[in-house]
C-alpha cells in the first residue's frame, strides 16, 4: 500500500471536533467545559445493547430514540465492528480507486438494477469528480462473486467489513424500532435476510480557492438506516427544521448512522429521513463507505399498524426497493426525495 494511503488511514486527526462547540465564559469565572452546541452530534456508546440487564439496554435505546427523533442521525462507539475490518475496508476502497481507469471501467454500467456498478460523478450537474462503486452484500455468498477480484484482497477485506456491518445494522434497527414502541424483534428476521447495499465513494481533494465544492448533492437515503465510515471529514448533515449544514467529524473508531426514507414510512412520520451531502475536503482526497440496510428488494414497507390511529392517520403509501429504482430515472431533472413521493395527502 502506498505510504500516503497508509498515512491517510492511520494518522486521522479530528481537528474539526473543536469547531462544533461554543465556549461561553465570563471574565471572572474559570473556563468551564463547554456544553455541546446544537451542531454537536450525539455519540452513543452502544456496548450495552446486548446486555442481559434490560435496564441497561433501555438507557441506550432511550439515547438512540432521542437522537433519531431530534437529529435523524448519531455516531456509535463500542459497536463491535473490529478496527481491522474498518481499516481493511478503507484500504480495499483506496486500492480499488487507485487502479488504472480501464480496470475500473470493467464495472461501468448504466443499469441501476445491476449487481455491481462503477461510475464517475453523479449526472446531476452539481456533484464534482466523484467516482463510486456500488454493489449488494447480503447474504454475502449471493453477491461476492460479482465483486472485483482486483485488488486481490478486495473481496476478503470488504467482505469481512460487510458481514460485521450487517450484524450491527440488525442490532441498531432493533433498538430504533423498540424506541418507537414496537418490539425489538419487530423486523429482525426480515432485516437479517434483507437488503445490504454498499456505496463506496471516492472524492478528490477540493480546492480551497473554489470554496465549498459539493462532492455529492443533498439527498436522503433509501432503506431503514445507513451506516457510514469516512476516511476524513466531508460529510455534512441537515438536522430537522434546522436549515444549516453540520459537518460530521471523522472520529477514529466511530461509525456514523443516519435514518433512511423507509424508516420515516414505517414510523408513520414520527421519525424522518436525514438530508445529507458531501463536501470536497480541501486537505486530501477522501473515501466514504456507506452501507444501506432494508428489507428484501421486493418486500413492501408500509406504516406500522401500531403507529396508525384516528389521531395519526396513515401518512405514506407502501413501497419497495424496486419502486425506488423505478423512481430514480424520473427524478433526474427535478430533484425530489423518494419519501416525498410516498406521502398521502391527509388534508
Amino acid at each position: 500500500m502506498p505510504a500516503a494511503v497508509s498515512g491517510r488511514l492511520l494518522a486521522r486527526n479530528i481537528n474539526m471536533a473543536s469547531s462544533h462547540h461554543h465556549h461561553h465564559q465570563q471574565h471572572h469565572q474559570p473556563p468551564v467545559r463547554a456544553a455541546p452546541s446544537r451542531g454537536a452530534l450525539p455519540v452513543i456508546n452502544i456496548g450495552r445493547l446486548s446486555d442481559k440487564d434490560p435496564a441497561a439496554r433501555a438507557l441506550v435505546v432511550q439515547d438512540i430514540a432521542r437522537a433519531c427523533r431530534d437529529r435523524g442521525c448519531f455516531q456509535v462507539v463500542n459497536h463491535g465492528v473490529s478496527k481491522s475490518a474498518m481499516s481493511g475496508a478503507l484500504e480495499a476502497a483506496w486500492e480499488f480507486f487507485d487502479m488504472p481507469s480501464e480496470d475500473k471501467e470493467v464495472f461501468a454500467s448504466d443499469d441501476i438494477r445491476g449487481p455491481i456498478r462503477y461510475d464517475t460523478s453523479a449526472r446531476d450537474g452539481i456533484s464534482k469528480s466523484r467516482s463510486f462503486l456500488k454493489h449488494y452484500a447480503n447474504p454475502l455468498q449471493d453477491w461476492i462473486n460479482f465483486w472485483p477480484t482486483h485488488p486481490p484482497t478486495y473481496r476478503k477485506k470488504m467482505g469481512m467489513y460487510a458481514v460485521e456491518i450487517q450484524k450491527l445494522s440488525v442490532q441498531l434497527t432493533g433498538a430504533i424500532v423498540q424506541g418507537l414502541g414496537l418490539g425489538p424483534m419487530y423486523l429482525q428476521e426480515k432485516l437479517e435476510t434483507g437488503l445490504q447495499f454498499m456505496a463506496l465513494n471516492h472524492y478528490p481533494q477540493g480546492s480551497s480557492q473554489a470554496g465549498d465544492t459539493v462532492g455529492l448533492a443533498p439527498h436522503s437515503d433509501y432503506g431503514f438506516i445507513t451506516i457510514l465510515l469516512q476516511s476524513s471529514p466531508g460529510l455534512e448533515v441537515m438536522h430537522h427544521d434546522d436549515g444549516a449544514w453540520t459537518p460530521v467529524p471523522a472520529t477514529p473508531g466511530a461509525l456514523h448512522v443516519h435514518l433512511g426514507d423507509h424508516l420515516e414510512v414505517l414510523s408513520n412520520g414520527r421519525l424522518r429521513s436525514l438530508l445529507h451531502r458531501a463536501i470536497l475536503n480541501t486537505d486530501e482526497a477522501r473515501i466514504s463507505i456507506a452501507s444501506l440496510h432494508g428489507v428484501a428488494i421486493d418486500e413492501k414497507v408500509d406504516c406500522a399498524e401500531e403507529l396508525v390511529d384516528e389521531n395519526r392517520p396513515k401518512m405514506y403509501r407502501e413501497s419497495s426497493f424496486h419502486d425506488f429504482l423505478d423512481f430514480l430515472p424520473t427524478n433526474v431533472e427535478t430533484y425530489r426525495r423518494f419519501v416525498e413521493t410516498l406521502k398521502i395527502d391527509t388534508a
